[in-house]
């Protein structure tokens, strides 16, 4: 029985981290930078519509793909190698980013809006095959340890990622664009180690119909009660990440009364909190999947999110502070430790599931599941962007959002447990 980390050094599964972290440090370094353009340096140029807009109108385009490609991905990765497949998709990577090159030169943002769609594309190709090849490369007793590094390494790369963008953005746009290159060229290379595996099934059909493939595909999903568990629990997971982050900036500047220094801190002890929880998770369960820890882990949420709500309730006045000044206030430490603790217990959350997605489908359906998975956690994201601003609107208390928000996740685990009583159950 595997108890260690010692197959993460093999081409098992490096190449796979590797090419997995890389994608997801380029779409949130791309994403950022862009955002950043346009928010402080003017990439709208002359247009009508205002910045906010544009990064709603942004975001949304790099969603858009979840909903319309993820069965075809599904449909690819059953009938064709998948190694194969990532490669085809590092190779449009490194294409998207040429053509970025010519945005960030040109200061074009439709042209980056576009990019931004296609990156989005690019992400919903490669999700369902991340997940779905684990189990053809690890044995099952590694599995656990496999998906929380994969889940650890993600919100790491997605830290730096965005803590790159942001640096750069404004520097000489080729900086920026031969950055980028790099690293999707890296993500290619990487790539190009991952073991081939056999097709799943090389006459599985591909639809043309993305509607009627994408409800067909849902439909025989959920049929399954596990399936349909596992993934109602991740797509929580990705409400509350989306709520959390999102709002992060806003909760920090009107709750906190904090600047950037003290945002980067907050969003690095929630990222590096899922990280650390992801790879103790694994570490705990020896082997075996254990949903107990997903109860375990949304318990946590529900208790850390309403105190760190409780404590933050009240609305700052004056100038916003510096880290040093917001170290010295008394709460500061209350605060530090409800979102380590936030994103720590996410990473109890989330890891099991994703393992019981995997081991629940069957070899010919897994991909189907993980593209179906991808599909409701687009709906669930959506959803979170949708009650976050209606909720903003009505009352402007990002502490009174993370309140609801902390106590859904007890409604989670009433949902949860009802569905499927394994949860409570150690294999």
């Amino acid at each position: 029985m595997s108890s260690d980390f010692s197959f993460a050094r093999s081409r098992r599964f490096a190449p796979l981290f590797g090419t997995q972290f890389l994608g997801a440090f380029n779409d949130n370094f791309f994403k950022t930078t862009v955002f950043v353009l346009i928010t402080y340096h003017g990439l709208s140029g002359q247009s009508s519509l205002p910045p906010a807009q544009w990064l709603n109108f942004g975001m949304l385009l790099f969603i858009l793909p979840y909903f319309l490609f993820s069965a075809f991905s599904g449909e690819i990765s059953t009938r064709f190698d998948k190694a194969l497949i990532a490669r085809a998709v590092k190779v449009i990577e490194v294409a998207i980013m040429l053509l970025a090159v010519v945005g960030f030169v040109r200061n074009s943002v439709w042209l980056l809006m576009l990019c931004l769609f296609l990156m989005g594309t690019h992400s919903t190709l490669f999700g369902p095959l991340k997940y779905a090849i684990l189990p053809d490369y690890l044995q099952r007793d590694e599995l656990i340890l496999g998906n929380g590094l994969i889940e650890s390494g993600t919100f790491i790369a997605i830290l730096l990622g965005q803590f790159t963008g942001s640096a750069l953005a404004g520097i000489n746009p080729w900086v920026i664009s031969i950055a980028l290159l790099i690293v999707a060229g890296s993500g290619l290379v990487s790539s190009w180690f991952m073991p081939r595996v056999g097709a799943k099934n090389p006459h599985a059909p591909i639809h043309a119909n993305i509607v009627k493939s994408s409800k067909n595909l849902l439909r025989e999903t959920f049929k399954h009660v596990e399936l349909a568990t596992a993934i109602i629990g991740i797509s929580w997971f990705w409400f509350l990440g989306a709520v959390y982050t999102t709002q992060l900036p806003t909760f920090t500047e009107i709750h906190l009364g904090g600047n950037q220094n003290v945002f980067n801190l907050m969003l690095t002890l929630f990222s590096v909190g899922i990280g650390a929880g992801s790879v103790w998770c694994a570490k705990l369960c020896h082997g075996h999947l254990n949903l107990r820890l997903v109860l375990f882990g949304a318990a946590g949420m529900a208790i850390f999110g309403t105190v760190l709500a409780f404590a933050t309730f009240g609305r700052h006045q004056g100038e916003l502070v510096g880290l040093g000044q917001f170290l010295q206030q008394p709460r500061a430490y209350t605060v530090i430790v409800c979102i380590a603790a936030l994103g720590l217990c996410g990473g109890f959350f989330s890891v099991p599931l994703y393992t019981w997605l995997q081991t629940a489908s069957s070899e010919t359906f897994r991909a189907h599941a993980i593209a179906a998975n991808n599909i409701v956690n687009g709906v669930f994201m959506v959803a979170a962007a949708l009650i976050s601003a209606i909720l903003m609107w009505l009352a402007h208390n990002v502490s009174l959002l993370y309140l609801l928000t902390a106590l859904g996740n007890l409604a989670a685990i009433f949902i949860l447990v009802k569905l499927s009583p394994k949860m409570w159950e150690s294999r």
